[in-house]
């Protein structure tokens, strides 16, 4: 097969992979490292929970389906008529999982021995989808106590209330797995009609890192991989105003401590953000909010959080972008407080030139050690690759970020009016 293939690299590192495009649509992006003694391979696709209403190009109308079916999806296809793929990935020794995000559905496996054959295993599941009514109902079941689960979980809770209160409709605001109601709506006929829109080759990703064979790994995709047409598919999200729901929400729960997350809403109407404006804003949140700097050590001092649960990300996607702010706190108004305060000052002020470029060096170099992980590299490609985006293209911006770069964000997104606290408080 005529196969085009292309070594991506960065400028500052010695590392590279093979981004190849396959003939049967699939984009292969290959990170082979000798002297690895594990390698993971990563099958994706770009559909996730909030993907629950599109138009295929084929036809005429948007389709609604039933919240939670991409998650449903992923726990079917691991079954088959001869038995499970956890069943057959035994035989060769290899970890498998899979998971799914609010935009992606992902396969992966990691293995030290026989990783051909496990990769083979990964091909053929993914690529046999195998429902009937029986099966479906029987994971109705399964994913109904998952979902429950999940309900009592402080942490998803704080998440799931944050993004309820930010967010006025788009479908970011659901649970992933859906509810125990619209899981009962999903049918065979549904979760082929959802595999043969979303599984298409040209929407998905393999990404390979370890110790392999480029060319072994060439070889089982060209007999393995079922070429299929290009199927583009539109998303269709109901409109979202820039405003938040509600500035604050709270839920009391059997937790120790109170937990909060504090975080802005982006204006709304970008769906793709490039590797420079991700990089851009990852640098900014690091300045202002990292181990390092002067609001973290104030919050420190004043016992307004500890260091082993605070956080900070910026969390963003088709339709949706907030930048969040979580951990324990017995005050997390006072804690929210002084998030605005250290961006207004920033505003004020200027970015700290010695602190920007103090966190540019943390943050590429925490990108350079991951390149030692074979796991993080294999999800780092996947996750790039379906969103746009290139892993090296993306350190590089890290390099060559400047504080120009992020002050529009500072007067565009930190702003109170767009603000959302979340917390969850101990039951007495």
């Amino acid at each position: 097969m005529n196969t085009e293939m292309e070594l991506r690299s960065g400028r500052w590192v010695d590392d590279s992979y093979y981004k190849i495009h396959h003939p049967s649509g699939l984009t292969l992006c290959l990170f082979p490292q000798e002297g690895f003694h594990t390698t993971y391979a990563i099958f994706g696709t770009k559909y996730g929970s909030i993907d629950n209403c599109f138009q295929r190009q084929d036809e005429d109308h948007p389709e609604q389906v039933p919240e939670g079916i991409a998650h449903y999806l992923e726990h079917k296809l691991f079954e088959s008529e001869e038995g499970d793929a956890f069943s057959r990935y035994a035989q060769t020794g290899a970890s498998a999982n899979a998971f799914t995000s609010f935009e992606t559905t992902c396969y992966l496996f990691s293995c030290t021995d026989h990783f051909y054959e496990s990769l083979e295993i990964l091909l053929d599941f993914v690529q046999s989808p195998y429902f009937t009514d029986e099966t479906v109902r029987k994971e109705q079941g399964i994913i109904g106590q998952e979902i429950k689960m999940y309900d009592d979980d402080p942490q998803w809770r704080l998440m799931f209330n944050y993004l309820r209160s930010m967010y006025h409709a788009h479908p970011i605001r659901s649970d992933i797995a859906g509810t125990v109601d619209s899981i009962a709506k999903i049918t065979p006929e549904l979760l082929y009609r959802c595999y043969n829109t979303f599984y298409n080759l040209g929407n998905m990703v393999l990404a390979v890192a370890g110790n392999f064979q480029v060319d072994k790994v060439r070889e089982i995709c060209d007999r393995m991989l079922k070429p299929s047409p290009l199927l583009p598919v539109r998303r269709v999200f109901p409109e979202e105003p820039d405003s938040v729901v509600c500035s604050k929400v709270e839920e009391h729960l059997p937790v120790a401590f109170p937990l909060f997350q504090f975080g802005f809403k982006e204006p709304v109407g970008q769906t793709v953000r490039s590797e420079r404006e991700v990089a851009a804003m990852e640098v900014l949140l690091e300045t202002m909010a990292s181990e390092a700097s002067p609001l973290y050590r104030r919050l420190l001092d004043e016992e307004l959080i500890n260091e082993s649960s605070f956080s900070y990300e910026y969390f963003e996607g088709n339709g949706y972008a907030t930048i969040m702010f979580s951990g324990e706190s017995q005050n997390p108004q006072a804690v929210a407080q002084a998030l605005l305060q250290e961006a207004d000052r920033f505003q004020k002020e200027g970015i700290p030139q010695e602190a920007f470029e103090r966190s540019k060096r943390a943050l590429y170099g925490d990108m350079v050690s991951s390149l030692n992980n074979m796991g993080s590299v294999a999800n780092g490609l996947v996750n790039m690759t379906l969103r746009g985006r290139d892993l090296f293209t993306y350190m590089d911006c890290l390099a060559d970020v400047k504080p120009e770069d992020v002050a529009d964000k500072l007067t565009r997104v930190f702003r109170e009016e767009q603000s959302v606290l979340s917390t969850i408080l101990p039951l007495q």
